[in-house]
């Protein structure tokens, strides 16, 4: 590892950890030359990799502080929920929950997407035009499923940039992670399986289970480490679980990233007992860190983790562009998406090439990862001076979701639907579990601008929590 980046992650370290508080100040240039015996150079690339990182500031004439967004409020408690398998009807709540946060006069603090307003549409919209201007009208058929060649091999070189090496006829591009997601489950599950997820968990995971008559039975979760690898083992000693659906980098909701050393020990015991993994990683690009925590896909030696990404969440929202690297279930999962969909937009697939290529994607993504750390912590700031005492916030290290758990007699839902009389949208806590537990849980968007609006916004809210 090079010098600016062992010492930018040791700093950072020392700032998750809480060794370095928000506003303290960090050494000089000077002092760190002297007690890492480095140069000027590498302490100040250090630095604006902290700083790009959102983790510390600069401040005129003053040096630089470990700014307010690294503050750690406490981490909402993990839930054990019941050991036993749960069959699934959530489809309905979802749905009346989300369907308000569709209207552009809300105020979308239930939203589950960014700002559109983060996006690079004016340049994509570029590409798109020149790859559909130029297409070769044969490429129509050469790339159906698997896909684009082209979009392929982009997503091929971003693995290897985190050190993983995935055979091109092992990508198979997909409209959206969604699909990815919902084709690996029919993959390696059949009605009447048990499907292990987390809890909290991603409510698409529960729709598509419910979807595919599945049985979910639920691992605790925690709000900073991720999935409780030894409640899982549990589980699958109790058996059977057929299959685990796991969300290892910016867990959704709670934003947890899993230890990677964990991640390691995800997939061999998986692979111990033969289990398949869905590994979900919608949000992998938003990391704040300078150096993003690789996939548990990194450990696969078996094949047996299917890795589902998209370009949704980080490029082009509403573009419906996703892939997955099926391991050894490529072949299987190649018939699957020809049933469903036959193909992904051609067009789509090689614009989004092109930007991958050499369109400045990531520039765009420096870009908007400044932009969400400097929004979260606006939104946490905001929290911290109006909700009233006794909640708990999970702090991640990316994406734009905070998990917020309130005082045990709030009702999350009822909460949720005072919130729409004022125009503004919740995600209750009940979506994120096949038993609609965290009933006082919420999770909030701080994936849009944080105008005084937004202020006011969690000013009402905070009075509802009142």
């Amino acid at each position: 590892m090079k010098l600016y980046r062992a010492l930018a992650q040791d700093l950072s370290q020392m700032i998750r950890t809480g060794a370095l508080a928000p506003g303290d100040a960090l050494p000089s240039v000077r002092t760190l030359c002297r007690t890492r015996h480095v140069s000027p150079a590498t302490v100040r690339h250090a630095y604006e990799l902290l700083t790009d990182a959102g983790l510390i500031e600069s401040r005129p004439r003053a040096g630089y502080y470990v700014a307010a967004r690294a503050q750690h409020p406490q981490q909402p408690r993990p839930y054990t929920p019941p050991s036993r398998s749960t069959r699934l009807n959530v489809s309905d709540l979802v749905f009346e929950t989300l369907a308000a946060s569709r209207h552009r006069d809300t105020i979308p603090l239930g939203s589950a997407f960014p700002s559109p307003e983060l996006f690079p549409w004016a340049k994509l919209a570029r590409f798109l035009g020149r790859s559909a201007r130029q297409m070769d009208p044969w490429i129509t058929v050469e790339s159906l499923p698997p896909g684009s060649v082209e979009l392929r091999q982009q997503i091929a070189r971003r693995y290897l940039k985190l050190g993983i090496s995935i055979e091109l006829d092992e990508i198979i591009v997909t409209a959206g992670a969604l699909e990815a997601l919902n084709l690996a489950l029919q993959v390696v599950t059949k009605p009447g399986d048990t499907l292990a997820v987390e809890s909290p968990t991603f409510y698409g995971c529960l729709q598509a289970a419910e979807r595919s008559r599945l049985s979910v039975v639920e691992i605790p979760t925690h709000p900073t480490r991720g999935m409780d690898l030894e409640a899982l083992e549990a589980a699958i000693r109790r058996g059977p679980v057929h299959a685990c659906w796991c969300m290892t980098t910016l867990q959704h909701p709670t934003g947890a990233t899993m230890p990677l050393e964990r991640k390691g020990a995800l997939v061999r015991l998986l692979s111990r007992f033969e289990i398949p993994l869905i590994e979900d990683d919608a949000y992998a690009e938003l990391q704040f860190d300078s150096k993003p925590s690789p996939p548990a896909k990194s450990f696969d030696r078996a094949g047996g983790v299917l890795h589902c990404g998209s370009f949704s969440k980080c490029l082009a929202p509403g573009y419906r562009v996703g892939w997955v690297a099926a391991g050894r279930f490529r072949s299987e999962l190649v018939r699957r998406k020809l049933e469903a969909s036959i193909a992904t937009s051609l067009p789509v697939q090689l614009g989004i090439a092109e930007m991958l290529a050499g369109g400045g994607y990531d520039a765009h993504l420096m870009r908007l990862r400044r932009a969400l750390a400097r929004q979260q912590s606006a939104a946490l700031a905001s929290i911290r001076q109006h909700f009233p005492a006794g909640y708990r916030v999970a702090t991640p290290s990316g994406g734009y979701f905070l998990w917020i758990e309130c005082p045990a007699d709030v009702d999350a839902l009822e909460v949720h639907r005072s919130a729409l009389e004022l125009g503004i949208t919740l995600a209750p806590g009940p979506i994120f579990s096949a038993r609609q537990q965290y009933r006082s849980f919420l999770r909030i968007n701080c994936g849009h601008p944080w105008t005084g609006t937004m202020d006011r916004a969690i000013e009402r809210l905070a009075g509802l929590l009142h």
